[in-house]
């Protein structure tokens, strides 16, 4: 039987959202699904296709008939295991 870890992805999930408050909306749905923060309007982490789907369309009510594009994409484990990442000092996740 395979486990729960074995059925999620490593996903990165970005958008572009002009509405503030459409867009923080958004980003509190990615957080509740477990995501992690990596920029302002981007977040990584592991899904399930089903949470992969239903976070979809969890954001698309969201956005209702707001300007949006948003993108959840799967990336291999192998991908994933071989990405390269700088993270030093502190940051909030906006630009300066």
């Amino acid at each position: 039987m395979a486990t729960r870890s074995a059925n999620r992805i490593p996903v990165l999930v970005i958008y572009d959202i002009p509405h503030d408050g459409t867009r923080n909306k958004v980003a509190d749905c990615c957080l509740d699904y477990g995501l992690d923060r990596i920029q302002y309007s981007a977040f990584s982490g592991e899904l399930s296709r089903t949470h992969q789907e239903e976070l979809m369309m969890k954001i698309k009510r969201r956005v209702g008939k707001r300007g949006a594009k948003v993108y959840i994409v799967t990336i291999s484990a192998d991908d994933w295991a071989r990405r390269l990442v700088l993270e030093q000092g502190e940051s909030d996740g906006r630009a300066s």
